[in-house]
C-alpha cells in the first residue's frame, strides 16, 4: 500500500499554484480540515471561494454521522460559505443509501434499527424508511430487559438492518437493545457500520468516534458490520456515477491517512493532499508502512496554502 514517491509539503507559492492546477474537482473530509466542532480553521472559507472562482468542482466527504446532509448545508451557510445539498456526501447518507440501494428494503415495510444520532435518523426517514431507535429519549431511561419498551413486547419483526455509527449519547440500554437485533442472525438483519474513525478531532482535544461505538456491537454479537463511509469505495462510485467525474482530475482533502488518503489512494484519484490541523503528523505522514498509504502532498491546514498565494 506504500506509495512509490515521497509526500510533498506545500511550502512555496509555486507549489501552491501547481496544487490548484493539477486538478479539477477537489473531495474535501469536514472535521479536522475545514473546522474543528465548531471552530472553523482560518482561510478555511477564503480557500474554498478560491477554488470556486477558478471554476473547480468541489464536494465534501464526510464520515461524520451525525448530521443529515440539510444540517451539514446549514452549518456551512452560518459560517457564510454556499454549499449545494448535492455536494455534500455522509456516512449517514451512504449508509441509507446502501439499504435501498445494495439490500433492496421496502419503505413500506421494511425497518431499520439505528445505533446513532438525528444524521441516520433523518437520511433514512427522507427515503420513506421508518427508523426505530436512535434518539428516541425512551433510550435514555436505564435499562431493564422487563420493563424496556423495545424489548417487553418482544422485538419488532419488521427490523431488517442495524445501522451503528457515531452516538454521544450511547448508554447501556441502546448496547442492550442494538445486541439484541444483531442476534438475530445475519439472514434476518443486516449490520452496517457508518465508518471506522476511532476517534474525531475536537478543538483543543481528541474524542472517540463512530469505530468506537460500532466496535462495542461488534464485539458483543461477534459480527462484523459492512461499512459504507470512508475508504469504501461504494461512497467514491456514487460520488463519481452521480457527478461524471474523472478520476485522474481529482484530489482527496483529509486528516487521517487509514480513511481520508487510503479512500483517494485505493480510489486511483489522481491526488490526495494531507492536512495535519486534525489527527495525523507530518512523522506519521512521512513514514512508509503497510498499513496506510502515504498522501501526494500535505500542510500544516488549507489556511497555510491560501496564505502563500493570496
Amino acid at each position: 500500500m506504500t506509495t512509490s514517491t515521497d509526500p510533498i509539503k506545500i511550502a512555496t507559492k509555486k507549489e501552491a499554484e501547481e496544487f490548484f492546477n493539477k486538478f479539477d474537482t477537489f473531495l474535501f473530509d469536514c472535521d479536522g480540515v475545514l473546522w474543528l466542532g465548531d471552530y472553523l480553521l482560518p482561510y478555511t472559507k477564503e480557500f474554498l471561494d478560491k477554488l470556486n472562482k477558478m471554476g473547480k468542482k468541489v464536494y465534501f466527504v464526510t464520515n461524520n454521522s451525525t448530521r443529515a446532509r440539510a444540517s451539514y448545508q446549514k452549518k456551512f451557510k452560518a459560517y457564510g460559505i454556499d454549499v449545494k445539498i448535492d455536494q455534500i456526501y455522509t456516512s449517514a447518507f451512504a449508509s441509507a443509501i446502501y439499504v435501498r440501494d445494495f439490500l433492496k428494503l421496502q419503505p413500506s415495510k421494511d425497518k431499520i434499527w439505528v445505533l446513532g444520532e438525528s444524521g441516520i435518523m433523518d437520511e433514512l426517514e427522507t427515503l420513506g424508511y421508518e427508523a426505530l431507535g436512535g434518539t428516541d429519549p425512551r433510550l435514555n431511561e436505564p435499562f431493564d430487559a422487563k420493563t424496556s419498551p423495545f424489548l417487553k413486547d418482544g422485538l419488532d419483526p419488521n427490523v431488517r438492518a442495524v445501522i451503528a455509527g457515531l452516538d454521544r449519547e450511547v448508554n447501556y440500554h441502546r448496547l442492550a437493545v442494538t445486541l439484541q437485533y444483531l442476534r438475530e442472525g445475519e439472514d434476518k438483519v443486516s449490520f452496517i457500520g457508518t465508518n471506522i474513525d476511532c476517534t474525531f478531532p475536537q478543538k483543543d482535544y481528541i474524542v472517540p468516534g463512530a469505530g468506537s461505538i460500532i466496535a462495542c456491537a461488534a464485539c458483543s454479537s461477534r459480527r462484523e458490520p459492512i461499512y459504507c463511509g470512508k475508504p469504501n469505495m461504494n461512497m467514491l462510485d456514487s460520488i463519481i456515477s452521480h457527478a461524471k467525474l474523472e478520476k485522474s482530475k481529482m484530489c482527496m482533502v483529509g486528516d487521517r491517512l487509514n480513511t481520508d488518503i487510503k479512500f483517494g489512494y485505493e480510489g486511483n484519484l489522481g491526488g490526495t493532499l494531507l492536512v495535519l490541523s486534525g489527527i495525523e503528523t507530518e512523522e506519521r505522514a512521512l513514514h512508509v508502512t503497510e498499513e496506510y498509504p502515504r498522501p501526494s502532498y500535505y500542510v500544516g491546514k488549507l489556511g497555510d496554502i491560501y496564505e502563500l498565494i493570496k
